[in-house]
């Protein structure tokens, strides 16, 4: 059974930071893409941020400059940096990950997905 844990969540201040860490364990191989999906109340999941395994990267362009994405294969782990939070980035964030290479925008395109946990962003 693969999993995904996420962590790292809270509510920060607008122009905050926070750190999100998502760990995969069970029975894995290396994964090629690994990914940051969110989604806020009443809006579609989106893509956030995408990491290939050889550290290529793709970020959604409300998140660019103040997002970084980073993955330490040998720990099975990816993380997300947010710095300079603004009140739209409140979502509940996924982790996902693919066994394809190269970052999708379409969520089917991930094999495994995180329970999410919230980042709440106030004004």
């Amino acid at each position: 059974q693969v999993q995904l844990v996420e962590s790292g969540g809270g509510l920060v201040q607008a122009g905050g930071s926070l750190r999100l860490s998502c760990t995969a364990s069970g029975n894995i191989f290396t994964y090629n893409t690994m990914a940051w999906y969110r989604q806020a109340p009443g809006k579609q999941r989106e893509l956030v941020a995408g990491i290939t395994s050889a550290s290529s990267t793709r970020y959604a362009d409300s998140v660019k400059g103040r997002f970084t994405i980073s993955r330490d294969n040998a720990k099975k782990t990816v993380s997300l940096q947010m710095n300079n939070l603004k009140p739209e980035d409140t979502a509940v964030y996924y982790c996902a990950a693919a066994i394809v290479a190269g970052i999708s925008t379409i969520g089917a395109s991930y094999d495994y997905w995180g329970q999410g946990t919230q980042v709440t962003v106030s004004s």
